[in-house]
């Protein structure tokens, strides 16, 4: 078609009578309508926009719209506003300057609509109503017409001579009738159908049978069932004469038929010697890296078919050609950072592999998440307006497989900017015929300070508290430092330790805001449970104090909220393992204490609480998000448990029956959990 593709967007929000509810969503519709049907990959529209204009400038563009048509030219006209009916029946559409008892001299008549599009010559006109029929009007104003807005009723079937016309509606019968000061039936927001409609467009969702194409028909059914998706109360509607298909927009869910390989290769493949189907296996893999997709796709069938029917060595060889073209991005994480709440930052993704590989299409887990293909790979812009660490994911599918790709990053609110300091202005002396005066000198702005937390401080003085606490207690019990090893002082050295890491990243401005308060809750879960003796009991209650004032300070951080997510990557799982293994080392050794001696059912017990302490801890260290504050948890937890478990030992039976390989075990996998930790957070920062 060598026609004109042109596009008018009418969008009305605003309305100057008071009776008429503002309405939020027609200013963004048209933002969005206006891009998508702009885009040169896509829909290549000239777009005009009107947007809360008074009636007779809607008039207008509409009648010349219309009026400077050519047969060939492809006409599209988006209403989104409030649709009001007069008492006689008629339909109309709310402008800026509409007065609901005055329809016909300020509002737009449906059938003025109707009449401009009879009258053009394009035989090729898609008009969109994304109209509010219902809650027009704020409440205590009185509607004395009752009944149904049919909307469909003002573009009469058959009212357009068949010469190429389609009306698409967000909604056919609304009824918005008045009792009193309130609404009979509530109104259905615009919004839905024109997100569906950009989005089917963008993605190429709408071309339903994947042949490049969003033909009419097929975005049709495609709104009817987004927008009774997301809204069952919202029945979208259609009345089309037209002769053929109208194709609105491209699409790159071109669905690829696969190329059949040639005889003589599928004979290969399927001989009975061994080497002969070796080479065909090298042949389809030289085909699988063909640009001509198609041609891939044959031979991905085929090595498919070898690698699950074939003795071992054969499909083996078929299985490794065939993951040269599996689906694989970049890298399985993007991430965006801190990001300024109302920024739209921008990422890409791209793919590896040969071009049947990046023949994907993409989906995100998120409607706040907009991803757009873009030739090897995606652009996805944030749009997050929530503060606070967030996580999606984006799904990458190909005729080879598929990927998830996962987003991440956390929305911080804009900082405010440093005043500059006033320039001193002094008298300036009088300059000498011979000299030139120098330029006057301004003071330097000091940079700005980040303020401590009260609450952050607090934590780090207790737990600096607790160490002081911990070193003095040790030495005032031992006289010598032979006493200091045989009473068992030594054992309180690793907590002195850890507590003095954890007092330090209070105070340090990289991590008091989410490494320091984790280690020293994840240190605090384990360390402070009653093991050892009574004169620990004001060192734990320091730590508690301090876990309770860091977990304040985290809370008063508006800008993450700690949440809870699924474990991800190996990492993860040798954490747990470790914590499991650890766990099973210390009830080893409660019921060797148990057997040994049934007094000591109560030490026995003290192990097993460890153990199951030590395993919640690990869990919810990799569960907790931000990643970072569940990997300084995590930090904590195997510092803790290193603690205990040497508490543990010095109180063990000295009998001879009581190996200690359970303590063994413990320690050691403590301390794998330990170094787990420590890889978390290089990935974590690399």
């Amino acid at each position: 078609m060598s026609g004109e593709r042109r596009a008018l967007i009418i969008a009305n929000g605003e309305y100057d009578n008071p009776g008429l509810s503002a309405l939020r969503s027609p200013a963004a519709d048209a933002e969005a309508l206006a891009e998508v049907l702009a885009d040169r990959t896509i829909s290549e529209f000239d777009v005009q926009v009107v947007r809360d204009e008074t009636a007779h400038v809607i008039a207008g563009r509409v009648e010349d719209l219309f009026a400077d048509s050519a047969p060939d030219d492809v006409l599209l006209v988006h209403f989104s506003c409030h649709g009001l009916k007069s008492e006689s029946g008629e339909l109309f559409f709310a402008a800026r300057n509409t007065r609901p008892e005055r329809l016909a001299s300020t509002a737009v008549p449906a059938d003025f609509v109707q009449r401009c599009m009879r009258m053009s010559r394009s035989r090729s006109i898609v008009l969109l109503l994304d109209c509010c029929y219902g809650g027009a009007f704020s409440q205590g104003v009185a509607v004395r017409a009752t009944g149904e807005a049919n909307v469909l009723d003002a573009f009469p079937a058959g009212g357009f001579g068949g010469r190429g016309r389609a009306v698409i509606t967000a909604s056919n019968s609304i009824e918005y009738a008045f009792e009193g000061d309130h609404l009979a039936d509530d109104h259905v927001r615009p919004s839905v159908f024109t997100s569906a409609l950009v989005d089917g467009l963008r993605t190429g969702d709408a071309d339903r049978d994947e042949d490049g194409w969003v033909a009419l028909g097929e975005l049709y059914d495609y709104l009817f069932d987004s927008v009774r998706e997301r809204n069952p109360n919202q029945t979208p509607s259609r009345d089309i004469e037209m002769q053929g298909e109208l194709y609105l927009a491209r699409s790159r869910r071109r669905r690829i038929k696969p190329s059949p390989v040639p005889a003589d290769l599928r004979a290969a493949s399927e001989d009975q010697n061994m080497f002969t189907r070796l080479g065909a296996v090298t042949e389809l893999q030289r085909r699988l890296a063909s640009d001509n997709l198609s041609v891939a796709i044959g031979a991905h069938e085929v090595l498919t078919t070898m690698a699950q029917t074939d003795i071992r060595h054969v499909a083996e060889a078929a299985d490794l050609a065939r993951r040269d073209a599996r689906v694989r991005a970049e890298s399985e994480v993007v991430r965006f950072g801190e990001v300024v709440r109302g920024s739209r930052p921008v990422a890409r993704i791209r793919l590896e592999g040969p071009p049947i590989a990046r023949a994907c299409r993409f989906a995100s887990s998120h409607s706040w998440l907009r991803v757009t293909e873009d030739g090897d790979g995606a652009e996805i812009v944030l749009d997050q307006a929530e503060f606070g660490a967030f996580e999606a994911r984006v799904t990458v599918t190909g005729p080879t497989g598929e990927v998830v790709v996962r987003v991440e990053g956390q929305v911080v609110q804009e900082p405010e900017p440093v005043p500059e300091p006033r320039p001193v202005h002094t008298p300036a002396p009088t300059p000498e015929p011979s000299r030139n005066p120098d330029p006057p000198v301004l003071p330097k702005p000091e940079p700005a300070r980040p303020k401590l937390d009260p609450f952050a401080v607090a934590a780090g003085l207790l737990a600096f508290t607790a160490a002081v606490y911990l070193v003095v207690i040790a030495f005032a019990l031992s006289s010598s430092v032979e006493d200091f090893f045989e009473d068992g002082g030594w054992t309180v050295l690793p907590l002195v330790l850890f507590a003095i890491g954890a007092g330090i990243a209070m105070f340090s401005p990289k991590t008091r805001r989410m490494a320091g308060p984790g280690t020293l809750c994840g240190l605090t879960l384990l360390s402070a449970i009653p093991s050892g003796p009574v004169l620990l009991v004001l060192a734990d209650g320091c730590l508690v104090a301090a876990a309770v004032c860091a977990l304040v300070s985290v809370r008063r951080d508006r800008s993450f909220r700690l949440g809870l997510g699924k474990p991800r990557g190996a990492l993860a799982g040798a954490a747990i393992a470790s914590a499991l293994l650890g766990a099973l080392g210390l009830v080893m050794e409660a019921v060797e204490i148990t057997g040994y001696s049934s007094s000591r059912a109560d030490e026995g017990a003290i192990y097993v609480m460890v153990s199951i302490i030590l395993l919640v801890g690990t869990m919810l260290g990799v569960l907790l998000r931000p990643a970072a504050f569940g990997i300084a948890f995590l930090g904590g937890v195997a510092g803790g448990g290193i603690v205990m478990v040497c508490m543990l030992f010095y109180a063990m039976p000295s009998s001879s029956s009581v190996t200690g390989a359970g303590w063994g075990i413990a320690l050691s996998m403590v301390l794998a959990l330990a170094v787990v930790t420590g890889f978390a957070a290089r990935k974590e920062n690399g």
